[in-house]
C-alpha cells in the first residue's frame, strides 16, 4: 500500500456492488474490494473528490479513520479519543454520529454512539477548550461507526448529504426511486447513451433524468456541495480543477434525445417536468400523458425500463392482477425487438404478466427487497427466426 493512500468505503444499494466496482475502476480508485452493501477502495484526496463528483452508484464516500479490536464501550471511547479530530475539522462545525452493527455483543448502540460523540467532544475540549455542537438534522460533519463481533471501525463522511441527492429533484412524487438505484438499473439493463429508452410509467422522471445526464456527460455532483469542502485539508484549487474538467466535457442539451417518458397521471408528469426543467433538460426529453396499455414503441428497437405501481405503494391488488397480464400483452404485441426491464417488489407480477423472464436480478430499494425482471421481446416467432438464420444464402 502506498504511504499516501487513504482507505475509503462507498456504500450502495444492495445488488449494485459489481456495478459500483466497475465504476470506481474508471474513476482511478485502487485496491477495490466489493462486500455486501458497498465497496472498499483506496486513493488520495483527489480520488475522493472525483468519486463524490462523478459516481452515479455510490450512496456516500466514507473515509476510514480507524479500525481496531474492542471488548467494551470504554475501548471504543479510547480509540475515538486517540484520533486527531481537531486536525480534520473545527469545533465551530456541528456533528452527528451514526452507528450500525452486525453481531455486536454490546447492549446498547445508542449508548455506544453517545460514547463516540463524547470522545470527539472531549478531544476538542482538551486541545482547544471548545467542543462542537450536535445537530441530528443537518450536521456539518457526519461520523459513521460500524461494529462487528470483534472490530470497531470509524469513518468520516466526505459526502455530507447522500450522493443520490443530485440537486435536480424538486418534486419527488409518490414512492420515489433513488437516483443511484435508477442509474444502477440502467447499467444492469445494458442501456448506453444512444440506445432508445422508454419509461412508460415515469412518475417523477428519475430514469429519464439519469439517462439524460449520462447521455450529456453531466457529472451528478456538479449541482451540490460536499462535506469534504469543510475539512481542514480541503484542496480548493484541486477541487475547482476537477469541476472545470467536468464542465468542459459536458454536452449541451440542445437537441431532443432518444429518451421518452409517459405516465397515465398528469400530476406525475408535472413532477417530471419540474425536475427536468430544474436540470435544464426539459427540451431534451419528450413527455406525454398516456396509458401504458395504449402506447406503442417510439422506435423499432430499444430498451423499456419502468418501476410500475405495486401493492406497497397503492394497495390495490385487484387492479394489479388485471394490469399485469394486459401489460404482458402490450409488450408482446407492440414492443417486438425491444428489451423490457421491470423493477418491482410485487411477487404477483412475474406470476401474472404471462411472459418468461430471461433474468431476475435481486435488488433492494432501501430495506425493500425487489427484483429487476428482464424480458426479451423477440421479433416474429422462433421458427421464422431460425429459418432466416439457417438460410443465409437462399440462392
Amino acid at each position: 500500500m502506498k504511504s499516501d493512500a487513504l482507505q475509503f468505503f462507498a456504500p450502495c444499494p444492495r445488488g449494485l456492488e459489481s456495478i459500483l466496482t466497475d465504476e470506481l475502476a474508471t474513476l482511478h480508485a485502487t485496491s477495490i474490494q466489493s462486500t455486501n452493501g458497498g465497496v472498499h477502495f483506496q486513493g488520495n484526496w483527489q480520488t475522493c473528490y472525483r468519486v463524490n463528483l462523478h459516481s452515479r452508484i455510490a450512496s456516500r464516500v466514507l473515509w476510514r479513520v480507524t479500525k481496531k479490536p474492542y471488548c467494551n464501550e470504554q475501548d471504543i471511547y479510547n480509540a475515538a479519543t486517540a484520533l486527531p479530530w481537531h486536525e480534520w475539522f473545527t469545533s465551530e462545525l456541528t456533528i452527528r454520529v451514526n452507528l450500525a452493527a452486525i453481531q455486536c455483543p454490546l447492549r446498547s448502540l445508542d449508548y455506544t454512539a453517545l460514547k463516540i460523540k463524547d470522545a470527539v467532544c472531549d478531544k476538542f475540549r482538551k486541545v482547544s477548550g471548545k467542543r462542537p455542537s450536535v445537530n441530528t438534522e443537518t450536521p456539518d460533519i457526519r461520523i459513521h461507526g460500524f461494529l462487528d463481533a470483534r472490530q470497531f471501525t470509524l469513518y468520516l463522511d466526505t459526502s455530507g448529504e447522500a450522493l443520490f441527492k443530485r440537486g435536480y429533484r424538486k418534486n419527488a412524487g409518490n414512492a420515489p426511486l433513488r437516483e443511484n438505484l435508477a442509474a444502477g438499473i440502467l447499467c444492469l439493463a445494458g442501456w448506453q447513451p444512444g440506445i432508445p429508452l422508454l419509461d412508460p410509467m415515469c412518475g417523477s422522471g428519475t430514469f429519464l433524468l439519469e439517462a439524460a445526464e449520462m447521455t450529456l456527460k453531466i457529472a451528478p455532483g456538479l449541482r451540490r456541495r460536499f462535506a469534504f469542502e469543510q475539512f481542514k485539508q480541503f484542496d480548493r484549487i484541486q477541487w475547482q480543477k476537477l469541476k472545470d474538467q467536468a464542465f468542459s466535457t459536458q454536452l449541451p442539451a440542445t437537441t431532443q434525445l432518444a429518451i421518452y417518458g409517459s405516465d397515465l397521471y398528469g400530476y406525475a408528469l408535472s413532477d417530471a417536468r419540474i425536475n427536468l426543467e430544474a436540470a435544464g433538460l426539459l427540451e431534451a426529453v419528450p413527455l406525454k400523458q398516456a396509458n401504458i396499455l395504449e402506447i406503442s414503441a417510439p422506435q423499432p428497437q430499444g430498451i423499456l425500463v419502468t418501476n410500475p405501481p405495486y401493492g406497497v405503494r397503492i394497495g390495490e391488488t385487484e387492479s394489479l392482477l388485471e394490469l399485469y397480464p394486459k401489460l404482458g400483452d402490450v409488450l408482446k404485441n407492440k414492443f417486438s425487438g425491444w428489451n423490457a426491464y421491470i423493477f418491482t417488489a410485487d411477487p404477483l407480477l412475474p406470476k401474472t404478466i404471462r411472459l418468461k423472464a430471461s433474468r431476475r436480478v435481486p435488488l433492494f430499494n432501501g430495506a425493500l427487497e425487489c427484483r429487476l425482471l428482464e424480458y426479451k421481446i423477440i421479433t416474429g416467432n422462433m421458427r421464422t427466426k431460425n429459418k432466416f438464420v439457417n438460410n443465409k444464402n437462399p440462392d
